[in-house]
This record gives structure tokens, sequence and C-alpha cells, in this order.
């Protein structure tokens, strides 16, 4: 059973303290909200989960022992969110809520709706019909720390700083995956979440209009409550071992129950979930039944195992989705769904990406289908000409829940036609694993890429990638962009780079 740590339950003996109120015939305060949820930070198992993802494998019931409930909470906790409730003031009824899924490590074909020939998806195609369908969406970025920090601000990573996954680090030889919690190394690590920390995102603003918001999943940048203003959590973020997400990894792989119990919590208000499993995402390692269907239809058992987890993680969507239908929530529920990033799986190497995949500019690294679903409101309909992107998802929720977004987001709202229609062009830009310099993150970019009708043009960093040239393709004749017109087309070359220049010229040694 996984945790879900409240925003007041993050330290001492405060994690009790709106239980005994309750029990007590008294209103819980603010500062003793922290007692909805059970104090998971004592004891030596509390770090087992965490460092079981480290080692690339998937946290066991056992392992999570750190999300033990604390004796008497569950028969408690309904009569705590109660008097939450009366003690913040009524909710509005009317407010709807907001669902993000977001698929890990997820090519943009692998989907039935997508034209797949062998993956099942039964439940996001049934998610596609109710939906408003861009087969053109994009990250602006191919690997998964900066690009989820692009859909919770609305801003490439040039702009909020997190571009790569891990600090290099000064020491040779040093495993930057496995020294978060090393003090030696905190500045570097801790430059990164400040450089996020910085700039406003969807998850505070809405919690500051009086949604209350759950974090599952992947999440990189610390304690989630208190980087992003979630004001519930899985992810603890600050234990021994923290690296992407920690006890918030077992979701999705391991139940939807932290969801369903926090659902319980929310009450009549309105709420945000961030459902980021990691899943399809490696390892690669699905129910036995799943497996035994595609290694007969897979041209290796890497890629029926990869395969497999699609359709387990879509199996998960079902049920959430099925969660909400319960419920009667859904036709109050505004539904985003997109990846992180793409994947190609290498057919020979279990649990690796082939080449021109994820940490790549190519379409197999920044495809994503995106999907705007809230029914009787948004009409469902596929599009299969225009752009869209993540950076587009925080002003398109903003829209339909008529929010302000911040000025000068670059997104769109893509529920809005007229928007869609004038958009002419989509940017993005392509960095290594790890960030060079915490203090100048875009010194690691290997390439700038932008979209411009059908065609895409990619160009290379001249301070990391002196070697290599531009390429040019034409998607709609060539999506998996097999043939380079660079050298035919150059003066289309040169006018798309000067748009890339205009769009985002990075800075050169000089002015660092």
């Amino acid at each position: 059973m996984n945790t879900i740590i409240d925003q007041n339950a993050r330290s001492g003996d405060r994690a009790y303290t709106a239980a005994n109120a309750v029990d007590a015939g008294r209103v819980p305060s603010r500062g003793e909200v922290g007692g909805m949820a059970p104090n998971a930070r004592s004891g030596d198992r509390a770090y087992t989960a965490a460092n079981a993802v480290d080692a690339d494998r998937v946290p066991s019931c056992g392992d999570r022992g750190v999300v033990a409930l604390v004796s008497g909470w569950l028969l408690r906790t309904a009569c705590a969110a109660a008097l939450w409730a009366l003690h913040a003031g009524a909710a509005d009824p009317a407010r709807p809520n907001v669902l993000v899924i977001v698929s890990d490590d997820h090519g943009w074909s692998d989907y039935g709706f997508m034209g797949h020939p062998h993956v099942r998806t039964p439940h996001l195609d049934r998610l596609a019909g109710q939906s408003l369908v861009f087969q053109r969406g994009y990250s602006p970025v191919p690997l998964c720390r900066p690009s989820l920090s692009s859909i919770v601000t609305g801003l490439y990573p040039h702009q909020h700083g997190v571009t790569g996954n891990d600090p290099d680090l000064p020491d040779p030889g040093v495993n930057a995956m496995a020294s978060r919690s090393n003090p030696k190394y905190a500045r570097y690590y801790d430059a990164i979440i400040g450089h996020f920390r910085r700039h406003p995102n969807i998850v505070r603003d809405l919690a500051s209009r009086g949604y209350v918001a759950l974090e599952t999943g992947k999440w990189w940048e610390g304690d989630p409550v208190k980087t992003a203003g979630f004001t519930h959590a899985m992810t603890q973020g600050e234990s021994k071992g923290s690296r992407h997400g920690d006890a918030g990894l077992a979701i999705g792989r391991e139940g939807l129950e932290p969801i369903v119990r926090f659902l319980d919590q929310a009450g009549d208000r309105p709420f945000f979930v961030w459902y980021a499993p990691m899943l399809p995402h490696a390892p690669h390692t699905p129910p036995a039944g799943l497996l035994d269907h595609y290694l007969p239809l897979a041209p290796s058992e890497p890629v029926a195992r990869y395969w497999a987890c699609i359709e387990w993680f879509d199996r998960t969507c079902g049920e959430l989705l099925a969660e909400l239908d319960r419920r009667d929530l859904r036709t109050n529920t505004v539904v985003v769904y997109t990846a992180d990033n793409g994947w190609i799986q290498d057919p020979s190497q279990a649990n690796r990406a082939a080449p021109r995949s994820k940490l790549t500019p190519y379409e197999g690294g920044v495809r994503t289908p995106i999907m705007i679903s809230w029914p009787g409101r948004v009409a469902a309909r596929i599009d299969q000409e225009h752009l869209a992107c993540n950076l587009d998802l925080w002003p398109t929720v903003a829209a339909l829940l008529a929010v302000p977004a911040p000025a000068g987001l670059p997104g769109i709202n893509l529920a809005d036609p007229q928007a869609v229609a004038q958009r002419r062009r989509l940017f993005g830009e392509q960095y290594a694993h790890n960030i060079a310099d915490v203090d100048h993150p875009t010194r690691s970019l290997h390439h700038r890429w932008v979209i411009d009708g059908p065609w895409k043009l990619i160009v290379p960093d001249r301070r990391n990638r002196p070697n290599a040239q531009p390429e040019l393709y034409h998607l709609l004749r060539d999506p998996w962009e097999k043939t380079d017109l660079a050298a035919r087309e150059t003066a289309r070359v040169q006018r798309l780079a000067a748009r890339l220049d205009a769009w985002w010229a990075p800075p050169q040694p000089s002015s660092f």
C-alpha cells in the first residue's frame, strides 16, 4: 500500500496531530492537517523503495514498508477529511477537475488509434474517441526530466533551466544517478531544482485556487509539495536515494489505490491528479499473460516486452478512467494525455532504446499524440494536420477552466480552432543526458529543431556537435526521417535556420 503524503505531514509529531484532534472531538488546524496521511519517514525500510528503483527494479511490497499506515488511520481519514472540508470552507462542485496522464518512454505510433498493427490499447483508443486528438503532437525535448518540467511550467527547457536528468559532477567516475544524497554534491542537484522552483507552474496555480492536487509516478524536482505546490504526493523527494519518484514509482505497476484514496479525501473539492507511471518505461517486466500474447507477434523478445508494457499501461488508464465513471466524475473532469518523450525499442537488447529514439531530436524521440477530453464541452475529433505541443497543456487547461495563465507562455489553447489553425511551426531542443554546467544549463545543447508545415530542420549545436550538419526532412512523405534533403534544399535550410535563430539563439561560450 502506498502512502499519500499531505502537504503538512513532512516532519515530526505533526504527522499524527490531525487524527488526534479528530479523536479529541475538535476540528484540526491547518498545521495539523498533515495527520490525514501517515508519517512514513522512520525505519530502515524507508529508503528501500527508492534504492530498488535506482537498481532498475520495481519496488516490491516488502520494500515499501515506508508506506505502512499509522494504526487506525483508515478509520479516521473520512472524519478528518470531512472536518477539513468544513474548516476550509464549502467547495464549488461545478469547477471541473483535471487529470493529467503522462506516458513514459512511449513511441508515437505505438497505439491502436495511431494505427499500430499489433499493439493493443483499447482504453486509450476509447479515450481518443472522446477527445480532441492531435496526431502531430510533440514534446519540446526528448528526455523525461526536462520534458516533465516543461509540461508543468509551460516553458522550454532553455527557459526553465532543467535541461538534463542529472548533473555532471566534478569527480570523474562518480555515478551522478546514484549520488543525489551525497552532501558533497548537494549544490549541483539543488541548483537544478532551484531553476525549476523559480517559475510559476500549473499545479501551484490551481492549488492557489482551491484545488487539491495529487502527485503520483515520475517526479524529479525534489519534494513535490515543496517544489511544485501539490497538496498530496506519493513521492517524498528528500529520502536517501530519491532521484525520480521513489515511492511514487509504484503507481500503476502496483495498482491505483493511492489515487482512489485521494479521491475519497477530495470529497466535493475540485482536484488535480498527476498520473505519470513508470510505464511503459523499462524495466520491461509485464504480466506473463501479456508477454505470452506478444511473443509470437513481435520480431524479438525485447520488442514483445515493450509492447506488453504498453498494454499494461493502457489497462491502468482504463482502470483510472473507470474510477472516474464509477464516481460520476467523468463529465466534469478534463483529461489531458501525452507522453514525456518517444521510444523505439532496440530489437536485440532488452530495456534499451534503438537509434533515433529517446534522447534524439528525431520523430522517434519527440513526437507523441496529445489528447484533450471533456465530454460535452470539447468536441471529439482527430486532427491529422495541425501541430500541437506539450507546452500547450497549461494554456489549454487554463482556458477550459476559465482561469488566467501567466502572460508570455509560448503555448496556445488547443481547444481554440483559430489559434490552432494560425500556428505554422513548432520548435524544440535536445540536450545531453547530463547537465554539463548547472549554472549555465544550455551548455549541454546538442540540437535545435523546427517543424514548419511538413518540413523539419534539425540543426546541431556547433560547440558540442562541431562535425555534424543540418538535416532536413519532409515529414508527410517521410515520417521516419529516412531521406535527408538538406543538400537539395539549401535555400529552405537557410530560411528555417533563420527562424530557429529568431526563436532562440543559444548563448556562445564568451557569454557564459
